[in-house]
């Protein structure tokens, strides 16, 4: 079984080339994504202590979000990028967010399915980063992340059937997918992964 849907509608190469023509943007916004992403996955913990079944595949994404966090700041580092003092807005999860159902279990289910799809979304940028880099490592680098972004795609479905069945959690998913593409679509091109 598949365990996530893909996009809907693939990214615009202007993005690429958006993100190619000012990529220590990018990095930082990309380092801010990642923090994000930890935190994400720590709030689950703390917002719902009661779903033991996934209490520890949370922590382990929020462990590795932030030890990529820490390898997106050893790169800045290293390309003297600096890390930004305030933190934007991401327009793309925003967006998403003001989606999501508010009971308390149909919530549950949106912020994981929005996870899967946000992780999805961010394994198809990094895959386009890693393909137009011409320094070897930074493909390397992006490559890892890719197949990594992919994988908690997974992961976040597999934990919404923990707790709703098939049916419920598959059509939700495929509902998301399509909101992801309205709003993809209609976001402003810039260097930032979302």
């Amino acid at each position: 079984m598949k365990l996530n849907l893909d996009i809907a509608v693939p990214s615009k190469p202007e993005w690429v080339e958006a993100v190619m023509a000012d990529f220590d943007s990018f990095l930082q916004d990309h380092l801010d994504c990642e923090r994000k992403a930890s935190a994400m996955a720590m709030s689950f913990v703390a917002k719902y202590p009661d779903r033991s079944a996934i209490i520890p595949e949370l922590i382990e994404i929020g462990i590795e979000e932030l030890e990529h966090f820490q390898s997106v700041y050893q790169l800045m580092v290293s390309k003297g990028v600096p890390m930004v003092h305030s933190i934007g807005e991401d327009p793309y999860v925003k967006a998403l967010i003001k989606r999501c159902h508010s009971g308390r279990e149909e919530r549950f289910l949106d912020r994981l399915l929005l996870a899967s799809v946000v992780e999805t979304r961010g394994a198809e940028r990094f895959r386009l980063v890693s393909e137009a880099q011409k320094d070897p490592e930074l493909h390397r680098f992006y490559k890892i992340l890719w197949a990594s972004e992919a994988k908690h795609g997974h992961v976040f479905v597999k934990m919404a059937l923990n707790y709703f069945d098939e049916k419920t959690v598959y059509d939700r998913l495929e509902w998301w997918v399509e909101q992801e593409a309205e709003v993809i679509d209609n976001l402003e091109i810039r260097a930032a992964l979302h």
